[in-house]
């Protein structure tokens, strides 16, 4: 069996979500957010919840976007009766200046990329961040990256899931599209639109990026 082969026979067995990594990254912003005083946060895009459960811990409120009926059905029976409130729709149209904290965790490139950012940033009160953890799509500016997450990625799925999995845990099932825009073309239009964005290239396939709305 070929190097690569063995690779992808052992992340079948050991699946893991390359967006559970960049966690923490997302956290500080909302805890950064909340310091100054913000109380609203959305995820869009929002999955079965993991992000919006510890967003909750830190925000008053929070609020899941889901487009997949059945992901915002599972969403929505996972947090039944503790405040968390799942919406079954598009972003888009959202009230001026409604929340302090906008996250994208791989969502972003499911939707016309200029338009979701002006859409953000009107929903953005003043102080407020968008926060991304980003899909693009691979060019050789990306090498590196992907070739050392080649290698790591079934480490980290041992190392978190030992035991073989019969199929991809339930947050890893939401429909999935394949980005069209490098890491590049995304930052050269979300600056347009979000001037001063900061963007990196990140490890498992990912870019982060975050912005801060002035005050």
């Amino acid at each position: 069996m070929g190097f690569l082969a063995t690779i992808e026979r052992v992340n079948s067995a050991h699946p893991w979500s390359h967006n559970d990594a960049y966690a923490g990254f997302i956290l500080r912003h909302a805890r950064a957010v909340r310091r100054h005083g913000g109380d609203t946060a959305v995820d869009v895009g929002c999955g079965t919840g993991n992000l919006l459960r510890a967003l909750s811990e830190i925000f008053p409120n929070a609020i899941g976007i889901e487009p997949d009926a059945d992901t915002a059905a599972t969403a929505a029976r996972r947090f039944t009766g503790n405040g968390i409130r799942i919406e079954h729709r598009n972003f888009g149209s959202e009230p001026s200046g409604a929340y302090d904290l906008i996250t994208y965790v791989a969502s972003l490139h499911h939707m016309p990329l200029r338009t979701a950012l002006q859409d953000a940033r009107a929903a953005l009160r003043p102080g407020g961040r968008i926060v991304i953890v980003g899909v693009a799509r691979e060019t050789t500016k990306d090498a590196v990256c992907s070739g050392i997450s080649l290698v790591l990625n079934p480490l980290v799925g041992l190392m978190h899931h030992p035991s073989r999995a019969a199929r991809p845990p339930s947050h890893m099932q939401a429909p999935i599209a394949e980005a069209t825009q490098s890491v590049d073309e995304i930052h050269a239009i979300a600056n347009e639109v979000l001037p001063g964005i900061r963007m990196r290239r990140r490890l498992f396939w990912r870019y982060t990026a975050s912005w801060e709305s002035p005050r």
